[in-house]
């Protein structure tokens, strides 16, 4: 057993408090520093007898998330004292009541906003995850501080992840890709979104990570000689201009690398823009700082070719978020492109601190709603008249939060942000609800429009409304936006309700008739089974008639082969299925191929088919409704989502033995067209012993080739040594696997 020296953590204690006081983004006045005083003692004693999994005193997670309040969210003093009291409700014997008389009202919001939400009873089809996101999401309702601080307490959680179990940091990551780092991306808070992916990536895929990190450190050197080669050509011109101004070289995130990796299928060394130069110039007042914006850009462009179509203006168009920044792409030395971004002092502390300093600079200044207090009051109206269950809630709810923006113009000349996407009759329902459910139709630059017609940034946008126009079911695929969809849901509610009422009534009796209870377990399976989005679609149907008595009939005979024995664990075999919802492409397996959970279980499973995984791939497993288990790779598109929202049912997979099965790899070619290609590519592939070509197919234009190739492969290492050798021959230009052929 380890021995703690209480002197010297003490004194590591004290050092930390004096240095939240120190980095505090506002200035503290004696009454704040009090307050926090009060607040730190208070969690000192509360915390007293309890340690984290590291063995450190517990106090030190308070003030680090405190910490992160304070400096890198620029919060005041009653958020850092809340950000201190954040668990004590939580994790000891002080109530919110206490809160309240030793404090505020307002801390005593907070610190019960923050608690962290108890389990409740909930059927397994209900993801308790989900459920307490939307539970943490309608804190906004309340006090956007809330969810500020819980996104630091996530920060400060990804960074001390280090003694937990593998299976607790890959679900902790999921959630935090899932959900944490895109609502700070939504909120401004850019430097804690990129820490929250790149540690989010570091325990979702360890070994891309490291891949990645070790390849960055290889070429730091040669990239701060590259940066500062840029850097020194552009300061001359600056002094000479008399501008002040400091320029920062800045490495692209981690994740953000891995992404475009995947997303333009190339590897590290292929990625062209992996830094960019920041240029943070002084403006005395608001005024100026357009005019400085575009005469450093002129000084840029003076230099080094720009790329005409990756100019982004957020200076005369702010991002919703209130971002402000000029952002130039040109072409660097050695024929690079570099990514250059130009910021007044006042733009670089908004996209340092986000909310915070909007509401700093907001103070006192008589303006126009800002574009982040107008999206805070959207999201605040969206959460309050959501009615679809948790999983659809969150998954409405991310629409929103890393959406690109349009700009499009009202008649009278104001300029709209909305998500790119978005359709004319969600401009309609931009202005005021009531105006888009009258909506009787649309102009854009001064046509007449379809109601679904795609906005282009630029537009004109005006709306025809009528008084005896109403919302119908074919709107619900005319609009992108949640705000929209709730509303045009709201208005189908109140007629569908009726129905649904009846149809509930009528539910419960033809069940009762099969023996089957209406209970909330009964209610998610239905949903699940009829692949349906929520009960009350369930309702509705079975009032209209549209749901009939044979399919209630298969669901119970189904319910009870399946449901009970699969949700308590009992389930050694793949279910015995309708032959139809069998694919006609399901492979005939061992059981000696994959193993399930800790005791390395034998049982039967299928392969997703969105992700194909393969022998040697890493996958997990995930306990389906009605199909049993399905086997996913661990870098699948859906694995974030499937691992955030329903975590309970991933099983640990693994492979042990593949020399005897043989499975199907589709390979995406391109390259330079040249004669012999083809036989040079069938020569390269039957030299790769234990790979047979299935299909091959090359189409050539203009000297450029695309191809597709099929071979049966009999596990990941020999798919991989033969993407290689493909690479090498002469012409190829990417190779890469197609995972939802």
């Amino acid at each position: 057993m380890v021995e703690i020296d209480i002197e010297q953590e003490n004194k590591a204690i004290a050092k930390e408090y004096k240095e939240l006081l120190r980095i505090s983004y506002q200035t503290l006045t004696e009454e704040d520093k009090k307050l926090i005083r009060k607040a730190f003692d208070v969690a000192v004693d509360a915390h007293k007898d309890q340690r984290r999994k590291s063995g450190e005193a517990y106090i030190f997670h308070p003030i680090a998330v405190a910490k992160i309040v304070a400096s890198e969210i620029g919060l005041g003093a009653t958020s850092i004292a809340s950000a201190l009291l954040h668990d004590v409700v939580e994790d000891t014997d002080i109530t919110v009541d206490d809160i309240r008389r030793m404090f505020n009202p307002k801390i005593a919001q907070i610190v019960e906003g923050l608690t962290k939400i108890a389990q409740v009873k909930t059927d397994q089809e209900i993801s308790m995850q989900a459920e307490n996101f939307r539970k943490m999401l309608l804190t906004l309702n309340d006090d956007v501080r809330v969810i500020l601080i819980k996104i630091a307490d996530r920060l400060h959680n990804m960074q001390t992840m280090e003694s937990m179990a593998d299976y607790k940091q890959a679900k902790i990551a999921s959630e935090t890709l899932y959900i944490y780092a895109p609502l700070a991306h939504r909120l401004g808070l850019y430097n804690i979104k990129n820490q929250l992916e790149d540690l989010g990536l570091k325990y979702t895929e360890p070994a891309v990570y490291h891949d990645i990190v070790g390849k960055m450190k290889e070429t730091k050197e040669e990239q701060d000689a590259y940066i500062k080669a840029i850097s020194d050509v552009l300061k001359t011109s600056l002094d000479s201009e008399g501008i002040e101004y400091t320029i920062k070289g800045r490495p692209k995130s981690i994740y953000s690398i891995r992404r475009k990796m995947l997303a333009q299928g190339v590897s590290f060394d292929e990625v062209y823009d992996k830094f960019a130069l920041r240029i943070i110039y002084k403006s005395e007042n608001q005024h100026d700082e357009k005019f400085l914006a575009w005469k450093i850009y002129s000084i840029v462009t003076d230099h080094y070719r720009p790329s005409p179509s990756r100019l982004r203006d957020w200076i005369s168009s702010p991002k919703s978020t209130g971002y402000e920044a000029l952002h130039i792409t040109v072409m660097g030395p050695k024929g690079r492109w570099v990514e250059i971004q130009v910021r007044s002092e006042r733009m670089d502390e908004v996209a340092e601190k986000g909310y915070a300093a909007h509401y700093k600079y907001k103070q006192g200044a008589n303006t126009e709603e800002h574009g982040l207090e107008t999206w805070l009051n959207l999201l605040k109206e969206a959460l309050e008249n959501s009615s679809s269950n948790a999983v659809d809630f969150v998954e409405d709810f991310k629409l929103n939060l890393y959406a690109k923006e349009i700009y499009v113009f009202t008649p009278k000349g104001e300029i709209k942000s909305l998500p790119k996407g978005a359709t004319s009759l969600d401009f309609a329902f931009s202005i005021h609800s009531e105006i888009g459910i009258r909506t009787r139709g649309t102009r854009v630059n001064g046509k007449l429009v379809p109601l679904n017609h795609v906005l282009n940034s630029g537009d004109q946008v005006e709306v025809i409304t009528s008084q005896n126009q109403k919302p119908n079911q074919h709107w619900l695929d005319y609009v992108t936006t949640s705000r929209a969809k709730n509303k045009i849901k709201n208005v189908l509610n109140e007629d569908t309700k009726k129905i649904a009422e009846d149809g509930k009534e009528l539910l419960t009796r033809k069940l009762r008739h099969l023996k089957i209870s209406l209970n909330e377990t009964t209610i998610n399976e239905l949903v699940s089974y009829l692949k349906l989005k929520t009960s009350l679609d369930l309702f509705y149907r079975v009032g209209v008639g549209s749901i009939d008595n044979q399919q209630l009939k298969d669901y119970a005979a189904l319910k009870s082969n399946t449901f009970m024995n699969f949700f308590k664990g009992k389930i050694k075999r793949t279910p015995n299925l309708p032959q139809e919802q069998i694919q006609k492409d399901e492979i005939s397996r061992n059981y000696d191929l994959l193993v399930f959970g800790k005791n390395e279980d034998k049982l039967d499973y299928k392969l997703a088919s969105c992700c194909n995984p393969i022998p040697g791939d890493d996958v997990f497993g995930f306990v389906t409704i009605n199909e049993g288990i399905k086997v996913h790779k661990k870098d699948c598109p859906n694995a974030i989502r499937l691992q955030s929202n329903y975590a309970y049912r991933i099983m640990p997979a693994k492979w042990i033995d593949s020399s005897q099965e043989e499975f199907k790899a589709t390979l995406k070619i391109t390259g330079m067209d040249s004669l012999g290609l083809t036989n040079e590519l069938t020569k390269v592939i039957s030299n790769n012993m234990h790979v047979n070509i299935q299909s091959i197919s090359l189409s050539g234009d203009a000297g450029i080739f695309n191809g597709q190739l099929t071979v049966v492969v009999q596990n990941n290492a020999l798919l991989k040594k033969l993407i290689e050798a493909i690479k090498k021959i002469d012409g190829i230009d990417k190779v890469t696997r197609i995972y939802n052929s």
